[in-house]
């Protein structure tokens, strides 16, 4: 009798885990836990989005702690006097920056109300010159006592005074709806800036023997050597990438200011700074960089031929560093397909705004560079490195 029950109970539970296998196998199943997997990361994006910067920078900084260690430097010592050494110059030259921006954080409501009112006048011009064409074209109709007394032509024109004062109005309350924004998230930003510093720091010191304690639960040496090898390749290859491309931006925004500061635009810093990080997005990058030279040179030297003399020297920079200069130091196998960034810099912008923009190539190249050491997804690794 008991032997009964229990062979009922094992085919039972046999049944049970064919019946979550057949479930799991179902694209419908898959597609929902993608789309559950998604829709987590777009909500916790206030969460992600520091873990993963944290996570760079310290695999970014972690080859240079081991090498302080292996000269008996403590790894608490290192890893403050190398993180502090990254942290000086963004804030000298955040402390530089600040008079250029908040000048042209005031100045852009201004322009915005200035483009928006010759939009308007193009508009209005547009809209009387197809009202004579009406008139001219409609037929004549008797007068009557009540076409003396009215006066479209003013009516028309109190009209669009008043659309002009209400759009005026909505364009002021904007500016004014941002610098409230930017003033109410300071206190969030800084406090997400100073837990990424205690956690990159924490990663940096205690990270290592947390992992070494992973490694020794795993159930063989095979595995434990694989595991080794794997965080080792992704920590030295995404290293190398993150800072190779920080080098070569910075070298951009520089050439950049020197080469606006010669022309002679205005805060040439602070345009090179912005190139430089903008540089970060492919492709993009470079069109928002074009867009902002553009305005600058506007506003100094209006709308004449001289507003491509710093959009021209850009380009001329921007082409020399994406053409020959990224792809001899980079080499072919940090080259991904342009179609495929361009898919993945929409899906990380859409998840997590500018700053996944921002974040998205070094995540696909981590991706890769996962896929390429555990020999999984051959398939989409090929469609990765299409063309590239």
């Amino acid at each position: 009798m008991d032997n009964s029950t229990e062979s009922s109970q094992l085919i039972t539970d046999n049944s049970k885990g064919n019946e979550v296998k057949r479930l799991s196998n179902i694209p419908c199943i898959k597609w929902i836990l993608f789309l559950a997997v998604l829709y987590t990361l777009y909500f916790a994006q206030s969460l992600i989005i520091p873990i993963v910067l944290t996570i760079l920078i310290a695999l970014l900084l972690s080859p240079l702690v081991a090498a302080c260690k292996r000269i008996h430097i403590p790894r608490a010592i290192s890893s403050i006097v190398l993180l502090s050494m990254l942290a000086t110059p963004f804030t000298l030259i955040t402390i530089e920056l600040t008079e250029p921006a908040e000048k042209w954080a005031k100045l852009l409501p201004k322009l915005s109300l200035q483009v928006t009112e010759q939009f308007e006048s193009i508009s209005s011009s547009f809209e009387q010159q197809q009202q004579i064409e009406k008139q001219k074209s409609s037929p004549k109709k008797g007068l009557s006592l009540f076409d003396w007394f009215s006066n479209d032509d003013d009516a028309n024109k109190q009209k669009n005074k008043s659309d002009t004062n209400v759009v005026t109005e909505r364009i002021k309350q904007g500016g004014m709806e941002v610098i409230i924004e930017v003033i109410s998230a300071t206190p969030f930003i800084l406090t997400q800036i100073l837990t990424g510093i205690i956690l990159i720091l924490f990663l940096l010191i205690f990270g290592p023997n947390l992992f070494a304690a992973f490694v020794k639960e795993l159930p063989n040496k095979k595995q434990q050597q694989k595991a080794l090898d794997l965080v080792g390749v992704i920590q030295s290859q995404l290293s190398r990438y993150i800072s190779t491309v920080s080098i070569i931006n910075f070298v951009l925004g520089l050439s950049t200011a020197i080469a606006l500061s010669i022309i002679g635009l205005e805060d040439a810093l602070l345009w090179g700074v912005i190139v430089g990080v903008l540089n970060f997005i492919p492709y993009a990058g470079m069109i928002f960089g074009v867009c902002i030279l553009a305005l600058a040179g506007t506003v100094q030297y209006g709308f004449t031929v001289t507003v491509l003399i710093p959009i021209g020297a850009y380009l001329t920079l921007n082409l020399i560093e994406s053409q020959f200069i990224t792809p001899m130091v980079l080499g072919k196998n940090m080259q991904l397909n342009p179609l495929v960034v361009i898919l993945w810099l929409l899906l990380c912008g859409w998840l997590w705004g500018l700053a996944g923009v921002l974040l998205s190539v070094p995540l696909l190249v981590c991706i890769k560079l996962v896929l390429t050491e555990l020999g999984i997804w051959k398939n989409w690794l090929r469609i990765i490195e299409a063309g590239a």
